[in-house]
């Protein structure tokens, strides 16, 4: 039984955000994170698209950091890298103080205009 482990540096932004873009590609990646680890050869029977396709799919998502992949003889497993979507959620939480703010701001001044009307 071999073992590789494949994973690159830490993705950016724009490079997870590029990835997710495509559908068929988020698809693919809510595969492998429903199962935890899936065959390749599963995700391919999955989906509707053709074998070469899916490994064009996996490759970006591996090369974003998305997934980590697994050899097991003829076998390769892909599995869910958690901190592959660390730079999006970190984007996502920047503008969620900003819009949280934001809506804080607007709630208070509807308050104020409804206790200022006759």
């Amino acid at each position: 039984m071999t073992y590789v482990l494949r994973m690159t540096s830490q993705p950016d932004i724009a490079s997870v955000m590029r990835t997710l873009a495509d559908p068929t590609r988020r698809a693919v990646f809510e595969q492998i994170v429903a199962h935890g680890e899936i065959a390749a050869g599963a995700l391919t029977t999955a989906a509707a698209v053709s074998q070469p396709a899916v490994s064009q799919h996996l490759r970006a998502l591996r090369e974003a950091g998305l997934v980590q992949e697994r050899r097991e003889g003829r076998n390769i497993f892909y599995r869910p890298e958690p901190m592959g979507l660390a730079p999006l959620v970190d984007w996502l939480g920047i503008y969620g103080v900003f819009w949280s703010e934001r809506f804080a701001r607007l709630a208070k001044l509807l308050k104020e205009i409804d206790h200022e009307k006759p």
